[in-house]
């Protein structure tokens, strides 16, 4: 059992919110194509049938495939970032902190019709990693840390992503914003599930990651510190249509208890279950909703 789940079945004392004995329809949950989507998508699954309600799971689509499959009414719920929203969906540009990312999209999107519920404490936003052993030696912990290197010629390399190579708010503005320049020899671009592996291998000296990817811990990465707070907040938070919650207001408050269970350190731990000891996102999700209680 999970070290971080048997600590939350210690210390949560949540109230179990029963589901309504009549429910209105099925509840459709849609997720994304990537482990922590697939995860939560099974987790919310097994939840709410446990609560009670008749679901239908639809895992594994594309971002943008989703959010409209939601806006269109073929989607009920799904977990969705924060910042995902803000940038991709509403394009909204303006620097926000946290808690203001999130009453901007929850305004936004109540205009299309659909709710944010309580955020959970997970943010997998974007963040740069090395191996810690090699930050320790080179003393980078922080961006700005890793800009001097880089200014002074340390001859580091990376691996990032061609999605964030190229979009308005990536690598470029990123060196921008930090006041480095890395040469263009230095830079690797690849799918994102390689740059873990790149860095691990020794191939590059940092990687773009996401910050609750179980494989930091696992691989014995440091995350450098955002100290001039460029990446924007992607607090991973249920979202619902607002008839589906009209028809079924028992979901609230069961959506706020499940999204209260979740954090970084959770995230990275049932992350690293699947992508680093290969368990089943079925038996995964089983385990911590035992874990916590739910069962």
């Amino acid at each position: 059992m999970l070290k971080i789940v048997k600590k939350l079945a210690l210390t949560l004392a949540l109230p179990v919110l029963a589901a309504s004995s009549i429910n209105a329809s099925e509840i459709v949950i849609g997720g994304k194509n990537f482990t922590e989507q697939q995860l939560l998508t099974e987790i919310t699954t097994q939840y709410l049938e446990i609560k009670g309600f008749d679901v239908e799971k639809r895992a594994g689509m594309g971002s943008t495939v989703l959010r409209k499959a939601q806006e269109n009414g073929q989607v009920d719920l799904y977990w969705e970032y924060t910042g995902t929203s803000l940038l991709n969906y509403n394009k909204f540009k303006s620097k926000l902190n946290p808690d203001e990312v999130y009453q901007k999209v929850k305004e936004l999107d109540a205009k299309k019709g659909l709710v944010w519920l309580n955020a959970s404490s997970a943010n997998n936003t974007y963040a740069l990693a090395m191996r810690k052993t090699d930050a320790d030696k080179a003393g980078i912990q922080s961006l700005s840390d890793l800009a001097d290197a880089v200014n002074g010629d340390a001859g580091l390399k990376i691996a990032v992503n061609a999605e964030f190579y190229a979009r308005d708010d990536g690598f470029k503005p990123l060196q921008k914003a930090y006041g480095f320049k890395m040469k263009r020899k230095d830079i690797k671009r690849m799918d994102s599930g390689l740059t873990y592996t790149a860095l691990k291998e020794e191939q590059v000296d940092i990687a773009l990651v996401f910050a609750t990817d179980g494989r930091i811990q696992a691989f014995n990465f440091v995350t450098l510190a955002d100290d001039k707070n460029y990446f924007p907040n992607y607090a991973l938070t249920p979202v619902i249509r607002a008839d589906t919650l009209a028809a079924n207001p028992t979901l609230e408050g069961l959506l706020n208890q499940l999204s209260g269970m979740i954090d970084d350190n959770i995230m990275r731990d049932l992350n690293a279950r699947v992508d680093v000891l290969r368990m089943p996102i079925e038996q995964t999700a089983k385990e911590f909703l035992a874990g916590v209680g739910i069962q």
